[in-house]
């Protein structure tokens, strides 16, 4: 058996003169959610495509689950799942034929069958409705559905590409409870996502940016060894919002600012943020204090009363918006 459920080295595609995918090297251990993130067009689905055996690499290579993604595709898709972001269903077929036509896909057993459709019909909650038409399901609904017909085969391995993109926040966390019960039965999930909050469900998370791997590791490690500049939450009025993010894009003590849900985040500190062990400091809480207690005074002396400003960690999304952003000021330097 292979030591890693995924392994790469300098996993690479090219397109004629673009680079899609560059030099990926991933290590996925068996049984852990492993988070792939990266804006659109940075080579995540391509990366899906190469691991699953349905595009060749340029050059390099890879193994999923001990099968060479080159030599031997045809022996790997027996053994994975995949999920995409548009669920690959079938809308003119009913809940019990999308099932019938994947379980014939994947060769289930006709013995096997009844018991994989009954699972899948608990798992997804569509008991009851196995002869309604795919199109008339909720975007929820035909999410369990797309998930159970791509795990009824048992897979050892799920892929799944965006799978909760334009599902609601209740249906999403029904999800991922389902995603865990697979994994504590033993199965390796690979997931993209835009989601930042789902990052931090991942065993581990590897960020991707113009087809390298720009950063990877626990959510934890992420948080803390990614970025060492600090951040600050900027309450403001509703009213003033807009402009206290315009003062914050121009003051010279913030490197960035951004609207984090119903707040603002300004980034202010030393740029020199690396992604090795180690980089937390005990006195970067000091410092945060006193750049926000600077902060608040500019932005009151600039005719924003309602101003409160607090230090706070650093969350996934503000350590993504600053890798891409780091990424991409070095591109134009």
């Amino acid at each position: 058996m292979a030591e890693y459920a995924i392994e790469t080295n300098a996993l690479t595609k090219r397109f004629g003169d673009f680079t899609a995918v560059d030099e990926v090297a991933l290590r996925v251990e068996r049984g852990e959610i492993y988070g792939f993130l990266g804006p659109n067009g940075s080579g995540k689905t391509t990366t899906i495509r190469m691991l699953t055996g349905n595009m060749l690499p340029t050059s390099g290579s890879g193994s999923v689950l001990g099968f060479d993604v080159v030599k031997n595709p045809e022996g790997l898709r027996r053994r994975i799942g995949y999920m995409s972001q548009r669920f690959s269903l079938f809308e003119d077929l009913t809940v019990d034929e999308n099932l019938r036509f994947y379980a014939g896909v994947y060769d289930v057993p006709r013995e096997r069958f009844a018991e994989r459709r009954r699972y899948v019909l608990e798992m997804a909650d569509l008991v009851g409705r196995e002869g309604e038409l795919t199109a008339n399901l909720s975007v929820g609904w035909k999410q369990r559905l797309a998930l159970g017909a791509a795990t009824i085969h048992e897979p050892d391995l799920l892929f799944l590409d965006e799978p909760t993109s334009g599902v609601d926040p209740v249906a999403r966390r029904h999800f991922w409870d389902l995603l865990y019960d697979l994994a504590a039965g033993g199965v390796t999930l690979f997931v993209t996502t835009h989601y930042m909050d789902e990052a931090t469900h991942c065993h581990r998370l590897g960020f991707i940016y113009n087809g390298r791997i720009i950063a990877e590791g626990t959510p934890h490690q992420i948080r803390t060894d990614c970025m060492r500049q600090r951040i600050l939450e900027v309450r403001a009025a509703p009213r003033d919002v807009d402009g206290v993010l315009t003062a914050l894009e121009s003051d010279p003590d913030v490197a960035e600012a951004y609207l984090s849900g119903a707040t603002l985040h300004a980034v202010v500190g030393d740029a020199g943020a690396t992604c090795e062990p180690g980089s937390e400091d005990a006195a970067l809480g000091a410092l945060a204090q006193a750049d926000a207690d600077r902060l608040a005074t500019r932005l009151r002396s600039a005719g924003f009363s309602a101003i409160e400003i607090t230090p706070v960690e650093p969350t996934i999304e503000d350590v993504f918006v600053h890798l891409v952003s780091r990424e991409r000021e070095g591109e134009q330097s």
